[in-house]
Formats: structure tokens, C-alpha cells, sequence
């Protein structure tokens, strides 16, 4: 049984004894046996690992894991050093700059917003090397599902961020009107730019600081 350390751990218990998450493991096994997956498998539940579910402030939600050597480690949009910062990520980096005035860092490294309570939490949370959505419809959707609607009973306010349409259709999940839902489109290029202006950040931190919480530094330092 996975151990995260945190109190994600009692949902993981109830949530990996159902059966459609014994088919889901079946099918990662096989996958991470016979093909090249990322992240790697150890990574697969650092969304949770880093962020608890008491210091969830911030839900911020990708698709699926980058299909790239070295670049997924389990945090949606993130990727470790010495990886380059993926076209996706240069765009949100690009909205902050323009929203709250941080500069553009050398590196896509969000490991620091997750220490302030942003969950970085992909829709679909592992993938084939080269074929984005290629673990889709194997049980992933259940169990982000299911997250968020531990999330939403939450009785301190949560942001979330919902960009691109996966990310999109778990707005209906998210029923408590203590918390902020934010829509745009996916920061990838293929979305031609109508990510830019969103000013999620800026919102968001308006947002914690009206109920008495500690705003955002979205400041990813230079290294």
C-alpha cells in the first residue's frame, strides 16, 4: 500500500480498494513493465505527497504528464532541473509576468508553490512516452475525481484553476460556494493565445486574501 505521510493517506486507503482502481493498477503494471511511462512510477502520487489535503489552498489542473524524457515528476506543469521549460509552462510564466509582475524564471521548477499549498494535479496522471492521452480512459478520471470531491468538502476556501477542456469537465464537481472555480483555455500554443489575459493569478490571491489566508508568491526563483 503506498504511503504519502500526510492525510491523503486514509482516502488512498478506501480509494485504491475499489474495483475499478485494482483494474487501473493491473493496467499501470503491465504498462510500466513493458513500456517507457512517465513519470516514473514512484512519482505517480506526488500531487498528494507534496501537497496535503489540510493545506490545499490553490488546485491547479493539467492533462496528462509530459511525454518527454526527464520533464514529468508528478506535478502538473512542472518539470526538474536540468529539463527545459516546456512551451506550456513559458506561457503561464508569461501570464504571471504580465498578471503580478514576476519575472520569467531559468527553470520550471514548481516545487515552491507547492510547499504554499498549490496542488499541481494532472486530470490523467501518467502517460506513454511520446502519446499524450494515452492513459486516458483507464481509471485516472475516477481517481482525480474522486480528489476533487474530497477537495470541494473542504471548509476553507480553495481556488481552482481549471485550464483546457479535460480540466473543465471537473467544474461540475466542485459545489461548495465557499470555493472559487477559475476557466481558461489550456496555456499549450496549440490553444493560440487565448490563455493570455486570464489573470488567474492575480484572482487567486485576491481571492485567499478576502478570507483571511496567505496570498500566492508565484515568484519560481532563477538557479
Amino acid at each position: 500500500m503506498i504511503k504519502l505521510g500526510n492525510d491523503w493517506d486514509e482516502f488512498l486507503a478506501a480509494e485504491m480498494a475499489k474495483p475499478y482502481y485494482l483494474q487501473l493498477r493491473v493496467f499501470l503494471k503491465q504498462e510500466y513493465t513493458t513500456r517507457t511511462i512517465y513519470p516514473d512510477m514512484y512519482d505517480l502520487f506526488n500531487a498528494l505527497r507534496y501537497t496535503s489535503l489540510a493545506d490545499a489552498k490553490v488546485v491547479i489542473f493539467g492533462q496528462d504528464p509530459y511525454i518527454n524524457a526527464g520533464e514529468a515528476h508528478g506535478l502538473s506543469f512542472s518539470v526538474k532541473p536540468p529539463s527545459r521549460t516546456p512551451p506550456s509552462l513559458q506561457n503561464i510564466f508569461k501570464e504571471i509576468a504580465a498578471d503580478v509582475g514576476c519575472t520569467v524564471p531559468n527553470n520550471g521548477h514548481l516545487l515552491k508553490w507547492t510547499q504554499q499549498g498549490v496542488m499541481l494535479l494532472n486530470t490523467v496522471m501518467s502517460v506513454r512516452a511520446g502519446q499524450s492521452k494515452s492513459h486516458a480512459g483507464h481509471g485516472w478520471e475516477q481517481f482525480t475525481t474522486a480528489v476533487i470531491e474530497q477537495l470541494n468538502q473542504k471548509e476553507s476556501p480553495v481556488v481552482f484553476l481549471l485550464w483546457g477542456n479535460d480540466a473543465k469537465n471537473k467544474a461540475g464537481l466542485i459545489t461548495n460556494p465557499g470555493h472559487l472555480v477559475l476557466q481558461a483555455a489550456h496555456p499549450s500554443p496549440l490553444a493560440g493565445g487565448r490563455f493570455f489575459g486570464c489573470k488567474h493569478f492575480s484572482q487567486a490571491n485576491a481571492f485567499l486574501v478576502q478570507h483571511g489566508l496567505t496570498p500566492i508568491d508565484w515568484q519560481i526563483e532563477n538557479i
